[in-house]
């Protein structure tokens, strides 16, 4: 660490950010930190913090962060000049009510340095990304995007779905939509090229084709159906459709179909004709092909009762890979430039940039953020909003999906919050919920026992947030499925607890910046008095009994669906009618948490069906236990074996060996 001092302002410590901390932060900036008992910051919050932090700030580009007081971020943003930026903060006035509460809980600040303003910009994304604050424009549901990939390691080359790091060898094509895109477009591409899908380990042991074969839709390379060159040539074919040249291919298809009529070669024309039929299904389903585009994507904006929605579609070789709705969390009072700036943002983080990016809107600091783009790409991408020709119409065909998209989000919210109210008056909840987190078990006889969470709030199922507990409790007997429900409520609150902290009620009452916190409002509890009880007692001893309303759905004397009984403490229980719309979304909710559990089951139980007991012997990787394996014949040789004959297995040393002879003697 060096001390430096900053013009006009105190003397700080600047020191280089460590590299385990965030690599790219280590990368871009210099962190600026000071001491934090310093007498003048020691008790201050809000305005006056951020005062006493603007006399030490540089006239420089970097990124701020804002904490509460418990130590969680709620706001990151960057800025040409911090010294400037942060300044309006202290101002006090001019401010939104999401801006003055944010300032109201700030307690408080870091700050990192960049050289320019664009570094600044790459370094919040990511730091948006990772740490999530409340108070920024989020991006949800950031899954990673499949492509195609023709694998390049094979004789044989197959054409397979791949989603992930591109470390293996091969041409990748993409990237799509969704995981659904791809599936359909293998799909049709297995009938136009015939190309396989197999693994390589199920081709090396084919002794005769398999029913794609037969079905005509793979060319059976496994068993030499067709010669080594005739499959090169039927995978340079595939390349140069999804590299979009398919109008060649496709000519080129047409004029072997007619060759082959013409020689009389009807059996081969008809190969053909099927293959050109494939092709245009797939073509047909990309829907709008542009004609002077070859590489761009397009997203339109949407906003419509305090929602956003962001339509995005990608196309690559001139050729649509399909389309996805965002719904990022926003500021209602934020427009739709500036949604869509914080959006592409953290999209790109983590993602490949094509070279043109369409917009229905101009995003806020657009040439910032263009060239924050190219800096990450390593070349020029363009951001550009157009006004008419075949890319505004795009545009329009995207913002038409967007708006539609948004239509039906919109009206499922509403439906939801609308349930949420009435099951709030229903059930004589303190609140109305916004976020309602139902448990359940799932076990037969005790064994391999799981519980499982749902989570749903005013946009419906939560499914990104659902949760599943292996039951580890020895001391529970087999089958207490009060000791089950004791062991997943400790496990979930502690772990919020420690977390989040105990939230305070009183100060969340008429917040909407948060639809979907942390902690639940409601439990709902698939069981009776004796599992509310329970469930009661572990949050009285955690200290949040007060915290979250608790509900029991006892099922009815026949166990008939409409005629459960509610169970909530300290009041006698009681039914709903039979065909109140709140009866139906409480059995909706307790289904998906049914389904859920036993879902969880079932997977754990197949593990389980063929777990392998040399799995547990610790330093037994794959390589040894396929060497066990094939010295003894099975585990149970593997079990029985002598000290000195485990010594003779090739990769077991001495060690090794009396590991695991100790491991099977002390199990019997």
């Amino acid at each position: 660490m060096k001390n430096t001092t900053i013009p006009g302002g105190d003397m700080i410590a600047q020191t280089e950010i460590d590299d385990g901390d965030d690599p790219l932060v280590a990368a871009l900036g210099k962190e600026l930190a000071w001491d934090t008992g310093d007498d003048t910051l020691q008790g201050l919050s809000g305005a006056e913090l951020i005062k006493a932090h603007v006399k030490r700030l540089p006239n420089a580009p970097g990124v701020y962060r804002m904490f509460n007081a418990a130590g969680d971020v709620l706001y990151v943003g960057k800025a040409s000049s911090l010294k400037k930026r942060v300044t309006s903060y202290a101002l006090g006035r001019g401010h939104t009510n999401r801006i003055t509460t944010m300032i109201g809980r700030t307690a408080a600040m870091e700050f990192v340095t960049t050289r320019t303003e664009t570094e600044a910009l790459l370094l919040e994304a990511n730091l948006i990304k990772r740490l999530r604050p409340r108070f920024n424009v989020l991006m949800r549901d950031d899954k990673s995007f499949p492509y195609i990939l023709l694998s390049g390691n094979h004789e044989a080359p197959g054409i397979f779905k791949h989603r992930g790091a591109q470390t293996r060898k091969g041409d990748y094509f993409g990237p799509f939509a969704s995981a659904g895109a791809v599936g359909r477009t293998i799909n049709a591409l297995q009938r136009a090229f015939l190309l396989r899908t197999c693994t390589d380990s199920v081709y090396e042991s084919r002794s005769r084709p398999c029913l794609l074969y037969q079905i005509k839709r793979c060319s059976g390379p496994c068993t030499g159906e067709i010669s080594p060159e005739n499959y090169e040539e039927l995978v340079r074919e595939a390349k140069a459709f999804l590299s979009g040249r398919s109008r060649a291919v496709q000519a080129d298809m047409s004029r072997g179909m007619q060759s082959a009529a013409e020689n009389l070669d009807f059996e081969r024309a008809a190969v053909y004709r099927d293959r050109i039929s494939a092709l245009t299904a797939i073509q047909s389903h990309q829907g709008i092909n542009p004609q002077t585009i070859d590489e761009a994507d397009v997203f339109a904006v949407q906003q419509q009762g305090g929602m956003t929605c962001i339509q995005v579609f990608f196309f690559r070789t001139g050729q649509n890979w399909g389309n996805r709705a965002y719904f990022p969390k926003a500021d209602p009072l934020l427009g739709p430039e500036e949604v869509l700036s914080a959006f592409l943002s953290q999209f790109y983080d983590n993602k490949p940039t094509p070279k043109l990016v369409l917009t229905s809107e101009a995003p806020a600091e657009a040439n910032l953020l263009a060239e924050a783009l190219s800096l990450r790409a390593g070349r020029k991408v363009t951001i550009t909003c157009p006004k008419r020709g075949e890319k505004r119409d795009l545009v329009d065909h995207a913002l038409t999906n967007a708006r539609e998209a948004l239509g039906r989000r919109v009206a499922e919210t509403s439906s939801h919050a609308k349930l949420m109210e009435g099951a709030a008056e229903a059930l004589h909840l303190s609140r109305v919920p916004r976020r309602i987190e139902v448990f359940d078990n799932s076990h037969i006889m005790g064994t391999n026992a799981v519980g499982a969470m749902i989570v749903a709030g005013p946009e419906g199922f939560a499914k990104n947030q659902y949760r599943k507990f292996n039951i580890k409790s020895e001391s529970a007997k087999p089958g207490d499925d009060f000791a089950m429900m004791r062991e997943v409520m400790e496990r979930r609150f502690s772990r919020l607890i420690k977390e989040y902290g105990i939230p305070d009620r009183e100060a969340e009452d008429g917040e909407e910046n948060e639809p979907m916190p942390s902690w639940p409002d409601l439990l709902l509890i698939d069981g009776g008095i004796g599992q509310v009880n329970a469930v009661m007692k572990i949050l009285a001893d955690l200290g949040i009994e007060d915290v979250v309303d608790v509900v029991g759905v006892a099922k009815g004397v026949d166990r008939d669906a409409g005629r459960e009984r509610f169970i909530i403490p300290g009041k006698p229980d009681f039914s709903l009618p039979p065909r109140d719309p709140v009866l139906y979304f409480i059995q909706r909710l307790r289904d998906e948490a049914h389904r859920f559990a036993i879902g969880s089951h079932r997977a754990r139980r197949k593990k389980e069906m063929v777990k392998n007991p040399l799995d547990e012997v610790a330093g037994i990787g794959p390589a040894r236990k396929r060497a066990l394996l094939h010295h003894f014949g099975s585990a149970k040789g593997v079990s029985r074996a002598a000290l000195d004959d485990l010594a003779q297995v090739d990769g077991i040393s001495e060690a090794m060996a009396k590991q695991v002879y100790d491991h099977f003697r002390q199990s019997r």
